[in-house]
C-alpha cells in the first residue's frame, strides 16, 4: 500500500468519516492530489463517498471506509470466538455446546429461507452453493449417483476451526436447514482434504426406508 493512501485509510478508520479538506489538513496536501488518491482507493474498493448536506452551500462529500476498506485491520473476533466455545463447554458442557451450535445454524440460515423453500433438492443444492458463496467461501456442487456433493474449498472459521474443531458442526447444520435434507460431512480442509465436502441424499419415501 502506498503511504499517503494507507495514511488516508488510517485517518478514515481512526475517525470514522473525513472530508477532503480535513485530509487536506492532516496530510498537507492539495485538494487535488487528496483526491486523486481517493480515487484510486474507491476504484480498488477500499473506501467509499456519500453526499452530507450542511446548513449552507453544495453537500460536501464525506469519505469512509468500506467494509472491504475496514477489513484490511486486524480483528479479535477469532480470538474471542474460540473462548466463548470454549467456557461454553466448560459451563455446560459438550451437549449444550452442540445444541447452541445447531441454534447458530439456524439462524443464519434464516436470512436464506425464501431462496432454497418449496423448491425441488437440485434447485435447493444449487442455491445452497449460491449462498455459500456470497458469504465468501470458494465451492461447487455436483451429482454423484444418487447424491448431490457440495465441496466448500475455504472455511469460513479457519483460526476457530483449528481450535475447537466442534464448529464445523455448525457448516454442517447450515447445509441442512438449506437443502432441506440429510448432509453429512465426507471430507474436510482439517483432516487434510481437499475440501470440505457435504453429502446431501434425498429423503426417502417411507416404504422404501422399510424395507
Amino acid at each position: 500500500m502506498q503511504a499517503t493512501r494507507q495514511e488516508i485509510l488510517d485517518y478514515l478508520r481512526a475517525r470514522s468519516r473525513a472530508t477532503v479538506k480535513e485530509l487536506d489538513g492532516h496530510l498537507g496536501l492539495t485538494s487535488t492530489g487528496v483526491r486523486q488518491h481517493l480515487t484510486v482507493l474507491e476504484r480498488e474498493g477500499l473506501v467509499e463517498a456519500h453526499e452530507e448536506r450542511g446548513r449552507v452551500g453544495r453537500p460536501a462529500l464525506v469519505y469512509s471506509l468500506t467494509e472491504q476498506g475496514d477489513g484490511l485491520y486486524p480483528k479479535k473476533y477469532d480470538q474471542l470466538a474460540n473462548i466463548l466455545l470454549e467456557e461454553v463447554r466448560e459451563l455446560a458442557g459438550a451437549q449444550a455446546l452442540q445444541t447452541l451450535l445447531r441454534r447458530v445454524a439456524l439462524r443464519f440460515a434464516e436470512p436464506y429461507r425464501d431462496r432454497v423453500e418449496g423448491r425441488p433438492l437440485p434447485e435447493r443444492v444449487n442455491e445452497a452453493a449460491r449462498i455459500i458463496r456470497d458469504r465468501g467461501s470458494e465451492v461447487d456442487c455436483a451429482r454423484e449417483g444418487e447424491d448431490w456433493l457440495i465441496r466448500q474449498y475455504t472455511c469460513p472459521f479457519p483460526k476457530v476451526a483449528h481450535k475447537n474443531s466442534c464448529v464445523c458442526a455448525l457448516d454442517v447444520e447450515f447445509v441442512r436447514q438449506l437443502v432441506g435434507t440429510d448432509a453429512r460431512l465426507s471430507t474436510s480442509l482439517l483432516r487434510g482434504d481437499r475440501a470440505c465436502t457435504y453429502r446431501i441424499r434425498a429423503a426417502q419415501p417411507a416404504s422404501a426406508r422399510g424395507n
